[in-house]
C-alpha cells in the first residue's frame, strides 16, 4: 500500500487519458475525457487545433481525477506523458505558439518546387526513392509553412512536436525524448539524433538545427513540475516529469513486448504491427525503425494508415440497420457487426479488400480496392472483407519485416479498439497463424509510459523486470489451422498480387483525379 504511484497522461487525437499506475501495472484510478471538437479544418484536408487545447483537456482531466484521490496523491512520485505523433507547433522566441496546432491528420501539400539540387534527384531516382521523397517532402508542414506562411516561419523560433509543448507548460523545459521524435522532423533515427547538415535525406525536410529542441534520452527526468502548472492541473509542484515515448512506442512496451519473437498489433484507427529489436533495420525499403522507448531499442514498425477507421467509415455509410439494433440493445454497432462475423467463413467467400483508403510512402500511388465482389456476398462479407484486408496488409508487413530483418516472430500482442472484440482477436490469430494475447487492460499505452518511471525511481531495475510485474496476459487465441490454410492460400495466390496488377490503374487515377 506504500508502494509509489506514477501520474501517466495519454493525449490521443480523440481524448485524453489521465491515469494513476501502481507498480502491478494496475491502476490506482483513471479517467478520459473526450474532445467535442477533435480537430478543425478552413481548408479542406487540413487538421489543426488551438494550441491551448491539449493542455487544457489535460488539467481538466488532472484536476478532476486528482481531487476525487486527495488521499493517494503524496505516494505519486513522478510524472510522464505520451502523445500523437507528428503533431506540430511553431513557437516564438517566447516560447508562444504562433498558430494553431497542425496534427498528422492534416493532408495539405506543400508544392515540391525542386527544392533541391539536380544531383541529388538523379540519385534518388536512381535508388528508387524518386516518388517517395517527393511524397514525403510535399506532406512535411515545415514546407508548407516556409512556402505559404513565410512570415511565420520567419518568427519561429522552435518547431516543436505537441510532447515537447506539453513538456515545455508543464516544466518551463524544452525538452523531449528521442523516442518521440517520430514524423516529418530531420530526425536521425538510427543514432537518436538530430540529422547532420551533410545527411543524405535531410533535404526534405530541411528545419535548421536552431529551431530544434533539446533531446533527452528516455527515462531521463526534462524538468519538475512547476508552481503556475500545479495550479492549473492539481499536479503537486516539484515532481519530475519522466521522459517516455510516442503513444505507438508506449503501447508496445506496455504490451511487453521488448524482445524480437514478439510482436504488437494496434489494431486502432491508424492499424500498426510493431517489432521491438537492438539490431536497426528498415521495415520497409526507405523507411527507419522508430526509436523504442527502451534506449537500446528499436521499433520497426508497418503501418495502415486508415486501419480501423474503415470500420467507423462502414458503420456510417452501411450499418443503419445494426446502428438501430445496437441503440436497442445499448451495445455499440461493432458488437452487433462482429455477431456476424461468424456467419462468413474465412475469406469472405472469395471477397478481397485491399485496405489502403491512404496510400502509404512506399506505394504513393495506392488506393483501395475490393476484388471478387459477386452476386451472393452480403453486407456481413463486406464488414468481414475490412477486418480481413487489414489483417492481410499487417500480415504482409509481418513477413516483409521477418524477411528484411532474419528474425521470426512467434505471438503478437493485441491493443487498440479493433482488439477489446474477441471476434476479431480470434480472426487475426487464425490469419497471422499465431497466437494473439490481450493483456491486463486496455491501456497498455499508459502502462508502457509508466514503466520509464518507475525505474528511474528505482522501482524495477530495468524493463524485464517492469514487464514481469507489470504485464499479464489475460486472454490467448490460438490459431485454428484450418482457417489459417485458407488465409495462407488467398495471401499467396490473391492478396500479395492485387496491388502489383493494380498498380498502373490507380497511378492513372490518382493522375486523372488529382488525388496527389
Amino acid at each position: 500500500m506504500n508502494d509509489p504511484l506514477v501520474l501517466t497522461f495519454d493525449v490521443g487525437t480523440q481524448s485524453v487519458r489521465c491515469g494513476i499506475v501502481t507498480p502491478d501495472g494496475e491502476f490506482a484510478d483513471k479517467e478520459q475525457l473526450g474532445y467535442e471538437t477533435p480537430y478543425f479544418s478552413r481548408e479542406p484536408g487540413w487538421a489543426e487545433q488551438r494550441p491551448g487545447f491539449y493542455f487544457e483537456k489535460m488539467a481538466e482531466v488532472s484536476k478532476k481525477l486528482l481531487e476525487r484521490n486527495a488521499e493517494t496523491v503524496g505516494r505519486i512520485k513522478a510524472v510522464s506523458v505520451t502523445c500523437i505523433r507528428d503533431t506540430v507547433l511553431c513557437l516564438d522566441q517566447n516560447r508562444e505558439p504562433l498558430r494553431d496546432v497542425i496534427l498528422w491528420l492534416d493532408s495539405r501539400k506543400a508544392k515540391f518546387d525542386r527544392p533541391f539540387g539536380a544531383g541529388k534527384r538523379a540519385l534518388f531516382a536512381l535508388i528508387g526513392m524518386g516518388d517517395s521523397i517527393k511524397k514525403i517532402y510535399k506532406a512535411t508542414a515545415a514546407n508548407w509553412l516556409m512556402q505559404n506562411e513565410p512570415e511565420i516561419w520567419e518568427k519561429t523560433d522552435k518547431y516543436v512536436m505537441l510532447p515537447t509543448y506539453l513538456n515545455y507548460l508543464l516544466t518551463g523545459e524544452l525538452k523531449d525524448s528521442a523516442s518521440n521524435m517520430i514524423g516529418h522532423v530531420p530526425f536521425d533515427y538510427k543514432n537518436r539524433r538530430w540529422m547532420g547538415e551533410k545527411d543524405l535525406t535531410r533535404c526534405v525536410s530541411d528545419v535548421p538545427a536552431e529551431k530544434l529542441c533539446e533531446l533527452v534520452p528516455s527515462g531521463e527526468v526534462i524538468g519538475l513540475i512547476t508552481e503556475e502548472a500545479s495550479e492549473k492541473t492539481g499536479i503537486p509542484a516539484g515532481l519530475p516529469l519522466v521522459a517516455s515515448g510516442s503513444d505507438k512506442g508506449c503501447e508496445t512496451l506496455g504490451l511487453s513486448v521488448v524482445h524480437d519473437d514478439r510482436a504488437s498489433v494496434s489494431l486502432g484507427t491508424t492499424a500498426t504491427l510493431q517489432m521491438a529489436t537492438k539490431d536497426y533495420f528498415e521495415p520497409q525499403k526507405f523507411l527507419p525503425a522508430y526509436p523504442g522507448v527502451p534506449n537500446d531499442i528499436y521499433n520497426p514498425e508497418f503501418e495502415v494508415y486508415r486501419g480501423f477507421w474503415l470500420v467507423s467509415w462502414f458503420i456510417k455509410e452501411f450499418a443503419a440497420e445494426e446502428r438501430i439494433t445496437a441503440k436497442e440493445r445499448g451495445v455499440s454497432p461493432e458488437k452487433v457487426l462482429d455477431e456476424s462475423l461468424e456467419s462468413v467463413p474465412p475469406g469472405c467467400d472469395g471477397l478481397v479488400l485491399q485496405p489502403f483508403w491512404t496510400a502509404g510512402i512506399v506505394n504513393p500511388n495506392a488506393l483501395g480496392s475490393m476484388v471478387g465482389f459477386a452476386d451472393f456476398h452480403t453486407r456481413a462479407h463486406v464488414y468481414r472483407a475490412i477486418i480481413e484486408g487489414i489483417g492481410f496488409e499487417l500480415y504482409h508487413g509481418l513477413r516483409t519485416m521477418e524477411k528484411r530483418s532474419g528474425k521470426r516472430v512467434r505471438e503478437l500482442y493485441a491493443a487498440g479498439g479493433g482488439a477489446r472484440s474477441d471476434a476479431v482477436c480470434q480472426l487475426m490469430a487464425d490469419l497471422f497463424g499465431l497466437p494473439v494475447m490481450r493483456t491486463q487492460t486496455y491501456e497498455a499505452c499508459s502502462v508502457g509510459a509508466a514503466m520509464p518511471a518507475f525505474i528511474r525511481l528505482g522501482v524495477f531495475k530495468d524493463y524485464d523486470e517492469a514487464i514481469a510485474r507489470m504485464v499479464r496476459v489475460k486472454d490467448r487465441f490460438e490459431p485454428d489451422a484450418k482457417n489459417h490454410a485458407v488465409y495462407e492460400t488467398l495471401y499467396e495466390q490473391v492478396y500479395s498480387g492485387i496491388y502489383p496488377a493494380l498498380k498502373k490503374t490507380e497511378k492513372n487515377i490518382m493522375t486523372i483525379y488529382k488525388r496527389r
